[in-house]
């Protein structure tokens, strides 16, 4: 029975104690207290040494996990330990390339851990301290170096910068090798050259030596002062006396600066005033004519401006007078000048380097001036002196640029190593070959040359010239020019007074004797009006060219009236050429030989002056210019051809009516007469304009001969072929004479007969426009 109940209990309490077993933790969690808590795995070496160098572990719930040391970086924020990332180092102060971490004016210096930051020299922290990171808000301010007691020592001024300081010597002192200023006499014992070098207040100054100068400046190196640069005061006593008192009075200031001990000012721009003032006296007067003249002068003013320009204040002038355009420029410092100037007057230019205006270094005197001086109206002196270019060209070439003369302080410019470049703008546009000259006062006297210079670019307007010497400069163009021009000239105005004489008196017969009067006759009343009028406006302006506007006008009336004259000779053939074939109704209306003879005229001058407004007026004369001429030539042409037809067509007319079976003799001889003197006519007009046209070729001077002749005395071949060669116009001039010699009462009643006689006598002419030879 016991051993029963023992049983019993025995498996009884076997199964009350399987029923209420512990169930076990999840990994990552320990048991404690009855309860499952998290395991931390970093506290066990194992784990720990897990995540690898570098690295650290990081418990979690129930698990951990690794994650780089401050100053590594692996591929992921976090990793497992059973992973293959590593922790690599970092620098954090180039994370950004862009951007400074620590900011401006301070740079990053990377530690092991952290990065650390410090200011550049010259600058502080804000808040006084010497390492910083970004986040503490700190900037790193300017430390001023100038506040310290004798940084720069004595002789100089501290100047504070950004980051840092500079120390400028006081005026006559200069930074040394071993002190910081010292006094520039005595560190550079040759900055006066030949002179003394003083310490003052304001600096150092020079006391140049007898015989030399410093130009004005007193800082400045001393240097010779040649007085005696005129070379030729003998022909420029007897030439130019009041250029001879310039000079001397030159001469005697420079020889006092000279000869004093104290640092005496030349009025330097007075001076200047003066010399322009003689030039323009000189250039007003009458033309030299002499090339030892025109030498004598450009030697002068050479070296006046030579001895005068270092005397000016940097950086120079620029005047102007009624004859002369000056520019000088000039530089003064011990540092040798450098890179190109441009030195402009009105129709130049010039480009030269300084380096070639100061001369070599070794004899740079402290300065360096050049100027560029153009004259007006010395062509006329200069002319014609050519023994320098090619004799081939002699006689067809002119000056066509103002003169212009170049003046450096370097003494030594007779081969220069770089070029320079003189601008000159045309006087005339022509497209022609020009040539750059320059005068050479050594050859016979002067001439002009054109050794050492070439073309470099050239179009119409301007020549741009290369020259490896300076001199005094100018354009030669072909101008193709004629000589004995005062022949010429004489011949045209005789001619010409004769021409308005006589067509005078043709516009007086056609115009007021009724008894001649006819169609025809009008035609020739208005071919007079228009060569009058075109050569009188020719006599009167011709050669005023000094009003562009009102130079254009005149070119433009002489265009239409000329054209206006061809015009009406071709309505003379047209109406020949109907009296012929049109036996009835041969006249012309009024208002259509006006349209004809002025309106055409009208019509192609305006459309010519709406083309090419500045085709009128050249710089010689108003006239057309070569890019309009054939506004005129072409109208001329096209009307010489129109009635060459007309007269072939009505001579070969006349031919078939004289050969008819009954032909009127009477009527036809007049008509024969007609023709002959239109064609006269024609051939008077046109060879003169077909001997113009040769003009723009060279070596013509026959045809300018015949050009004036023909051109000049074309009113008087009209007057002479139109009514001296007119029996009926003589008989009216006899009965005109005839009534002025006799006696008035008589010569009353004589007129009235005879005016009745003529008039009943030619009426039965004037509708078919003929009138009785």
């Amino acid at each position: 029975m016991e051993r029963t109940c023992s049983l019993f209990i025995l498996v009884l309490l076997i199964c009350v104690t399987g029923a209420h077993r512990v169930k076990p933790c999840e990994q990552g969690y320990v048991r404690a207290n009855g309860k499952c808590i998290d395991e931390n795995e970093c506290k066990n070496e194992e784990f720990r040494d897990s995540c690898g160098k570098n690295a650290m572990c990081v418990n979690t719930n129930g698990s951990f996990h690794c994650q780089c040391e401050e100053g590594y970086k692996s591929k992921s924020p976090t990793f497992l330990a059973s992973s293959s990332e590593t922790c690599l180092a970092i620098n954090e102060c180039v994370q950004d390339t862009n951007t400074n971490i620590c900011g401006p004016n301070a740079n990053c210096q990377q530690e092991k851990r952290r990065y650390m930051c410090f200011c550049d020299p010259g600058f502080v922290l804000s808040n006084g301290k010497e390492v910083f990171h970004k986040e503490d808000n700190v900037s790193c301010i300017d430390r001023n170096e100038c506040e310290e007691e004798g940084i720069c020592g004595k002789n100089a001024t501290c100047k504070n910068e950004n980051g840092s300081y500079s120390c400028v010597c006081d005026q006559g002192f200069v930074p040394s090798l071993f002190k910081k200023c010292e006094d520039i006499c005595v560190i550079n014992n040759t900055i006066c050259g030949n002179g003394t070098c003083h310490h003052g207040a304001g600096g150092h100054n020079c006391a140049c030596h007898l015989g030399f100068s410093n130009y004005g400046d007193v800082q400045a190196r001393c240097t010779e002062l040649k007085c005696e640069v005129f070379e030729d005061m003998t022909s420029l006593k007897e030439n130019f006396g009041s250029a001879y008192k310039l000079v001397v009075k030159l001469k005697e200031k420079c020889k006092e600066i000279s000869e004093s001990e104290v640092a005496l000012v030349l009025d330097e721009k007075d001076m200047i005033e003066e010399l322009l003032s003689v030039i323009d006296q000189l250039l007003s007067g009458k033309p030299f004519r002499n090339n030892s003249k025109v030498s004598t002068f450009l030697d002068t003013v050479e070296s006046f401006l030579r001895l005068i320009g270092p005397f000016n204040t940097p950086p120079g002038l620029k005047k102007s007078s009624s004859y002369t355009d000056l520019e000088l420029h000039l530089h003064k410092g011990s540092i040798l000048p450098q890179g190109r100037v441009t030195l402009s007057v009105q129709q130049a230019k010039l480009d030269i380097q300084m380096e070639t205006v100061a001369g070599e270094p070794s004899q740079y005197p402290g300065f360096a001036a050049v100027s560029l001086i153009s004259y007006r109206k010395l062509n006329e002196s200069a002319h014609g002196f050519f023994e320098g270019v090619n004799k081939q060209d002699r006689k067809t070439i002119g000056l066509n640029s103002n003169i212009v003369t170049v003046t450096v302080s370097n003494p030594d410019t007779s081969s220069l190593n770089k070029p320079v470049l003189i601008t000159l703008n045309h006087l005339q546009q022509l497209n022609k070959k020009s040539h750059c000259v320059y005068w050479d006062s050594s050859m016979n006297g002067g001439a002009w040359s054109t050794h050492g210079c070439k073309v470099k670019e050239s179009n119409p307007n301007y020549t741009v010239c290369e020259c490896d010497h300076l001199s005094s400069f100018a354009i030669l163009m072909a101008l193709y020019e004629v000589e004995d021009r005062f022949e010429l000239q004489l011949i045209t105005w005789i001619g010409l007074s004769l021409s308005l004489v006589c067509l005078f008196i043709c516009i007086l017969t056609f115009g007021l004797i009724r008894s001649i009067q006819s169609q025809r006759t009008k035609i020739h009343l208005h071919l007079s009006i228009s060569l009058f009028l075109a050569f009188a406006i020719f006599l009167i302006g011709i050669s005023r060219t000094e009003n562009r506007v009102g130079c254009a006008v005149v070119a433009g009336l002489l265009h239409f009236f000329f054209l206006a004259s061809f015009c009406w000779m071709c309505l003379e053939g047209i109406q020949l050429f109907r009296m012929v074939v049109m036996v009835f109704n041969t006249s012309f209306r009024t208002v259509y030989l006006m349209a004809a003879g002025y309106g055409v005229p009208a019509v192609i001058v305006s459309i010519s002056a709406l083309a090419n407004a500045k085709g009128y007026g050249t710089e010689r004369y108003c006239w057309l210019n070569l890019d309009s001429i054939w506004s005129f030539f072409a109208p001329v042409c096209i009307i010489i051809f129109v009635n060459i037809i007309f007269f072939l067509v009505t001579v070969w007319k006349l031919a078939q009516k004289f050969s008819s079976l009954n032909p009127d003799l009477d009527n036809l001889q007049k008509i024969k007469t007609f023709t002959i003197t239109a064609v006269a006519q024609l051939c008077i007009l046109g060879i003169m304009w077909i001997f113009g046209c040769f003009q723009f070729e060279k070596r013509t001077i026959a045809m300018s001969y015949l050009f004036t002749i023909f051109a000049s005395l074309q009113g008087v071949l009209l007057f002479i072929m139109h009514c001296l060669c007119s029996k009926q116009v003589r008989e009216e001039y006899k009965n005109i004479l005839a009534r002025c010699c006799a006696p008035q009462k008589k010569a009353y009643s004589e007129f009235g007969y005879t005016n009745t006689n003529k008039v009943q006598g030619t009426k039965s002419t004037q509708d078919t426009g003929e009138s009785n030879m």
